[in-house]
């Protein structure tokens, strides 16, 4: 016997979750269940930011907002309208959880655990009688054969039907590969969000040292950023470079992981006032050892480094810079080339490029064009951004969205 449902979410973490609790406030007397193939639910929120939940940024205005997505931008400017970060807030804050702004404009609930945010999207899905099934793998969906009849659902042992479907399952193959046989489009996923694995004597032994800002550029492609930049004992990470593998997650793929990177370790500084500074430090420390005499707000350990590899000698005073080494020094400093041979992912951050294709989806209510009963968020779509909360975002309001839609569905016998 199959169990029938008013609605059925596939996908027990954000998007899933707010859709299934936003329909079941709206429709109170509604059966509503939601399904998890994994023995936990949530566990992205558990394991983001390092167990603190960086759950959304300090981004009010959806026009700005957009900016953060690579792809998707087009599409959340009209959602973002009616459901933003300052909405999200206080969704939260109404539940009992405080939240705080850091900053990088990145937003924490103030116990910084993520158990808080888990806490209050469990209570709510127990008083608005949701029922949570876990462990439960969706192998079959069966589209409606007309207007009144549901949508069939199948795992190995269960069978479910519902007139309103929401797929929320994240970056799942199998779940896309079921959407295509259906007829949904989808865009192969790729990763995003990864760091550059680099093996270069610059950087050896010099993991943790960081720089506030960097500017960053990949002469083969348009792609230049800038941000935070962190050495890792596998090449170079940290807020710079997650942007840059975001932006480009598709020209880097086709690359295979395999280009050059150029560096300006300075961020904003241009090669011409890196000069400057140089040859005041060659009028005004003429007598100072270079090594120890920095000039520029670099860690002692880096500047020495960059500073040997362009030939700085032991001992050297600036008065005794020769011009050949006074611009490879520049070179080293505003346009440093590292050759990247691979990636790596980004921690728990994993976040994938590609899924049901943006033209299949109607972000009015978040459905599928071609099924109007038929709902989806989150990661599922070819939706995503840098890091910092908003892919949470985005599914908060993917969910939300969806979830209203749904509980306006009406279906007629």
């Amino acid at each position: 016997m199959s169990e029938h449902w008013d609605i059925i979410v596939v996908g027990g973490g954000a998007a899933g979750f707010f859709a299934a609790i936003r329909a079941a406030e709206r429709q109170p007397d509604w059966k509503v269940l939601i399904l998890e193939r994994g023995k936990e639910v949530l566990s992205k929120v558990r394991i983001s930011g390092g167990g603190r939940c960086n759950l959304t940024h300090a981004c009010f205005e959806p026009n700005e907002l957009v900016k953060f997505y690579p792809r998707g931008q087009k599409e959340l400017r009209g959602p973002f309208h009616r459901f933003c970060s300052g909405d999200t807030i206080d969704w939260f804050e109404k539940r009992g959880v405080e939240t705080k702004i850091e900053a990088d404009g990145r937003m924490f609930p103030v116990s910084d655990s993520s158990q808080s945010i888990i806490d209050a999207l469990e209570t709510s899905v127990l008083r608005s009688s949701i029922t949570v099934k876990k462990q439960t793998n969706i192998q079959q969906i069966t589209p409606p054969e007309n207007a009144q009849s549901p949508w069939l659902l199948a795992s190995k042992d269960q069978q479910f039907s519902t007139p309103r479907l929401m797929l929320a399952t994240g970056s799942n193959p199998r779940m896309w590969q079921m959407l295509e046989k259906i007829g949904l489009k989808m865009v192969d996923p790729v990763p995003s969000l990864f760091t550059f694995n680099i093996e270069d004597p610059r950087l050896q032994d010099l993991p943790g040292l960081s720089v506030p800002n960097a500017q960053l550029r990949i002469p083969s492609t348009k792609l230049n950023t800038d941000g935070p930049l962190l050495i890792t004992h596998w090449g170079l990470s940290g807020p710079g470079i997650l942007k840059l593998s975001a932006w480009g997650a598709r020209e880097l793929y086709a690359q295979n992981y395999k280009f050059e990177l150029w560096v300006n370790w300075l961020g904003s500084m241009s090669r011409e006032q890196a000069a400057e500074q140089i040859q005041n430090c060659v009028h005004d420390w003429a007598k100072k050892t270079i090594l120890k005499a920095n000039p520029f707000s670099l860690a002692g350990r880096l500047w020495q480094r960059l500073a040997s590899t362009a030939g700085v000698a032991e001992g050297m005073k600036w008065a005794e810079l020769p011009k050949a080494v006074r611009k490879r020094l520049l070179t080293e400093l505003c346009e440093g080339r590292y050759q990247v041979d691979g990636k790596s992912t980004f921690k728990e951050e994993f976040v994938t490029a590609g899924g049901v294709s943006l033209k299949e989806i109607n972000f009015k209510s978040f459905s599928a064009k071609r099924f109007e009963r038929l709902w989806l968020a989150g990661e599922m779509l070819n939706i995503d951004a840098v890091t910092g909360g908003f892919n949470f975002q985005a599914a908060w309001t993917g969910g939300w969205i969806a979830g209203e839609a749904m509980s306006e569905t009406i279906i007629e016998s």
